[in-house]
């Protein structure tokens, strides 16, 4: 790390001022500069729930985590091709490709998370016909021989895929290269979820968040570096700790909150010590090894080390919950916040059953919905603020 770069004074600003820069920029410009500083670069978006990045790394591609437009955005044309009844994120999706500021995409790939996002798979075919677009289904069968056979052979098309783009093959090597760059990428953002769960006022929500943000138009290699040096960054200013509620966020691995509503949360007296947010970033729960048959590597861990969500096919129904409640006991959280968007079917379906789990294990909890362009805090904070402060009273009773 080039601890030359960090400003003596308050060495983590600029880093979270650079990723700020990038979370609020709708025009793409981050990735447009990439492709220009190398004629004949290809950038392809994807839905970050989960895809396999390490396939277009390996291709020479840039991986571009596309999550809508945030509250920033006025949706006009996207609202025409959706109902009102839906999630908002196809529609400000579709308004972002509508408007052109999509452009520097060549191709889009849409992950399996529910049928809005299938149908809207189906939907950028028809409207950006020059563009190369996909769905990525995944097994629902874990069983290494029918599962992992059939994961293992979508990789290969999109892997094939991908090597038309480029115009020549994508190799063994080059595939087990990415993946070992990726490895280190979740590597450092393990560091900073646990850096953050045993200090959360040192790493607050509102950064580790603009963090993740960044490493959805940067590259993986770039990024991860980032997130290094945001921790030394971090550790050599002293910030107030604060007796404030430990809470674990769920529910919002697709649309995501407004950096607003996290800001509201953690104002309201809670530290988040773990949350859903961009998953792509943590799906795979541990390294892939990088010396063997990668995409037979990358479906295994799929199949068998892979974070749990309601946008994930449940094999074990009578584990639901567990992963949740690890994540409450292994942070150290004192309750849980189910922060879902509305008329988002997978996790509000999948709350009551959580709720059910958090109950019998006596974790206390509150619930409420957003969506991504929510602009009304003030009820989020006050409701987080009274949870925070019944755990307090609970706690100390």
């Amino acid at each position: 790390m080039n601890t030359a770069t960090i400003n003596p004074i308050n060495p983590v600003a600029p880093i979270i001022a650079r990723c700020e820069a990038l979370f609020e920029d709708l025009d793409f410009n981050a990735v447009k500069q990439w492709k220009a500083a190398v004629p004949g670069r290809k950038a392809i978006g994807y839905m970050p729930v989960y895809v396999p990045r390490e396939l277009i790394h390996a291709a020479g591609m840039l991986p571009v985590g596309i999550l809508g437009g945030g509250d920033a955005l006025e949706v006009i044309q996207g609202d025409a091709y959706y109902q009102s009844y839906i999630c908002r994120i196809p529609r400000s999706t579709i308004e972002l490709g509508l408007t052109g500021r999509l452009d520097c995409l060549d191709g889009m790939l849409f992950p399996s998370i529910c049928d809005v996002i299938r149908n809207l798979s189906g939907m950028w075919q028809m409207l950006f016909k020059d563009k190369y677009v996909r769905y990525i289904d995944v097994p629902q069968n874990y069983e290494d021989a029918i599962g992992g056979r059939f994961y293992t052979q979508e990789m290969q098309i999109l892997r094939e895929d991908l090597a038309k783009l480029r115009g020549a093959p994508i190799t063994d090597a080059e595939l087990n290269a990415s993946i070992a760059v990726y490895n280190d990428n979740r590597a450092a953002i393990r560091d900073l979820y646990t850096y953050r769960a045993s200090k959360p006022w040192q790493a607050p929500t509102s950064e580790v968040y603009l963090l993740l943000r960044a490493g959805m138009v940067l590259p993986p290699e770039e990024h991860t570096a980032l997130v290094r040096q945001y921790l030394a960054a971090t550790e050599a200013v002293a910030r107030t700790k604060r007796d404030n509620a430990r809470v674990v966020i769920n529910g919002s691995f697709c649309e995501q909150p407004p950096l607003a509503l996290i800001k509201s949360i953690e104002m309201s007296g809670c530290y988040i010590v773990d949350d859903d947010f961009m998953l792509v970033t943590r799906w795979l729960l541990d390294d892939v090894p990088a010396d063997r048959s990668p995409l037979d590597e990358l479906s295994k861990a799929f199949l068998h080390r892979s974070a749990t969500s309601a946008a994930k096919y449940d094999a074990t129904r009578e584990e639901k919950g567990m992963f949740l409640l690890k994540q409450v006991k292994t942070r150290g959280a004192e309750g849980v916040v189910f922060a879902a968007p509305s008329f988002c079917d997978p996790a509000l379906l999948e709350r009551p059953m959580l709720q059910d789990v958090m109950g019998k294990h006596k974790v206390p909890y509150t619930a409420f919905k957003y969506a991504e362009n929510t602009g009304q805090m003030a009820p989020i904070r006050e409701q987080a603020g009274t949870f925070a402060d019944s755990i307090k009273l609970w706690s100390a009773a």
